[in-house]
């Protein structure tokens, strides 16, 4: 059976919505029920109700593969390594600033293909922002139309750095001393890369630990939107 991976992106995109609604009916109770996880990181009702939002939607979709979320990564690795095709969850990215009520967190769903992101949404549940994309078929905001990365070199001035509001380091601010003049922009969760992807920014340097579930779907997007997720160490394009 063949796939339109472009209506599959933007059925997943409704998906990634309905989990946004559940993240916001916690988000403006009283209780976000704060836990630690393993790594210390925070995990609420939030990630919850959206991870089950998620997988119940991911189910009912023509395409059927396993599912890897954050908030449901108890499939030992052995397993997993073997999967050609999963879907890549992250129900609540930025808990750390839903935690804080800044408004910067984001729903995000991938589809891996053979170890590349082939399709990825991402919503923002407090803006109502919905951007999605399908390998080959463009990169695209919900009543906006397509959109764009911007043609840039790291030679120009003022270019706009994406830094994180949670994380900056040594390495990081190394690497912006080395441009000219440039224009910090924070931003939390996946927006980062969003904000590559919309034109609205023009480097993202990720000089830190990450996972695969934080970017695989702004990847996806990002590259459709002519973007590129380089390797700081080779300089290789990342997924290609």
């Amino acid at each position: 059976m063949e796939i339109d991976y472009l209506k599959l992106a933007r059925e997943v995109g409704q998906i990634t919505r309905r989990a946004g609604a559940a993240i916001l009916e916690v988000y403006e109770s009283e209780d976000f029920g704060v836990e630690q996880k393993a790594d210390d990181s925070p995990l609420t009702k939030a990630d919850k109700a959206a991870n089950e939002v998620i997988v119940a939607g991911l189910k009912e979709l023509v395409l059927k593969a396993p599912i890897v979320s954050e908030e449901g990564k108890d499939i030992p690795y052995a397993e997993r390594q073997q999967y050609t095709r999963f879907w890549l969850v992250d129900p609540l990215d930025g808990t750390k600033e839903f935690i804080k009520r800044n408004g910067e967190f984001t729903v995000n769903v991938a589809l891996i293909e053979n170890g590349r992101p082939v399709l990825g949404a991402v919503y923002v549940p407090v803006t109502d922002e919905l951007f999605y994309a399908a390998q080959d078929q463009g990169a695209e905001q919900e009543g906006v139309g397509a959109i764009h990365a911007a043609s840039f070199t790291l030679q120009d001035a003022n270019l706009k750095v994406v830094a994180s509001r949670s994380h900056l380091n040594e390495a990081t601010q190394k690497f912006m001393d080395t441009l000219d003049a440039p224009e910090i922009v924070s931003r939390g969760s996946s927006l980062k890369i969003i904000e590559l992807a919309r034109g609205a920014a023009h480097v993202y340097p990720r000089l830190a630990p990450t996972m695969e579930w934080d970017t695989a779907a702004a990847h996806a997007i990002l590259s459709e939107a002519g973007g590129q997720l380089v390797d700081e160490g080779t300089r290789k394009r990342v997924g290609v």
